[in-house]
């Protein structure tokens, strides 16, 4: 067992200061080199939880571990990806990426590592630019490869592409793809895409809400890529459609109930 989340719970109090569960009984264990997404609809807890393994939120109660290790706050051997790229917009490509390395290495080798990452992601030739002369698109990969320099074991990725075109997104699919099976790190990612989820993990947990509990844990046995597989994606579509059209309908009456009351 590489992450192992037990009985992990998250309460906030609401403007009455009464608890609401974010995140109720999360039971989940992730083995090394896997690529599982968190689907789920909006207020399910799934950033939330991503936020916890990160270190950067605290649980009510429950217990996270990767190798067998208490998470307690952010780590070297997790790296971040968030919707936005929050690059440095004084900085340059190749600085953004030697920031956080630059405490660990002398700066050629800093730089030697970025390159490699940015190399990766195919933005070896605009180490010079800055974050305002990129597309959207262009500055998440800049983002992926800061998060890489740092050689984590294991990639946190809070819908980081949920920003983007559909075409830029598809892209980046295929990009993260090839990552993913080059560097074998452990990934979990965070996506309201069902089609998303299908076409880049190995396992899919799909979260309900209000609150936020595991309603299904879903192998992809599916070979890869998986555009070539195209009626066993949909069948699993179907599948989580299904599960999820409750919980879409009760977030749609609760906002409805909501706005009728105000």
């Amino acid at each position: 067992m590489f992450i192992e989340i037990n009985d992990v719970n998250k309460q906030y109090s609401d403007k009455e200061n009464r608890p609401v569960d974010v995140l109720k009984d999360i039971n989940l264990t992730i083995e090394k080199g896997q690529f599982v997404s968190i689907l789920g609809p909006s207020g399910c807890g799934k950033s939330t939880l991503l936020s916890i393994v990160a270190g950067l939120t605290k649980t009510t109660s429950g217990q996270i571990q990767i190798d067998g290790k208490a998470i307690t706050k952010p780590g070297k051997d997790r790296g971040m990806v968030f919707q936005q790229a929050a690059l440095f917009p004084w900085l340059t490509v190749m600085e953004n990426v030697t920031f956080p390395l630059k405490k660990e290495m002398k700066k050629k080798d800093a730089e030697e590592t970025a390159l490699k990452y940015l190399q990766m992601v195919q933005l070896g030739k605009y180490i010079s630019h800055y974050p305002h002369e990129l597309s959207g698109g262009m500055q998440q990969r800049v983002a992926i490869a800061r998060a890489l320099a740092m050689n984590p074991e294991t990639l946190l990725m809070d819908e980081p592409f949920g920003a983007l075109d559909e075409q830029t997104r598809s892209r980046l699919h295929g990009q993260l793809e090839n990552i993913w099976t080059e560097t074998k790190k452990t990934i979990l990612f965070v996506t309201h895409s069902i089609s998303e989820s299908i076409k880049l993990s190995d396992r899919i947990i799909v979260m309900g809400t209000k609150p936020g509990i595991i309603l299904q844990d879903i192998a992809v046995d599916i070979p890869r890529p998986r555009e070539e597989h195209k009626n066993e994606m949909l069948e699993i579509e179907e599948h989580i459609m299904k599960y999820l059209k409750k919980e879409i309908d009760k977030v749609v009456s609760e906002e409805l109930q909501y706005a009728n009351s105000h």
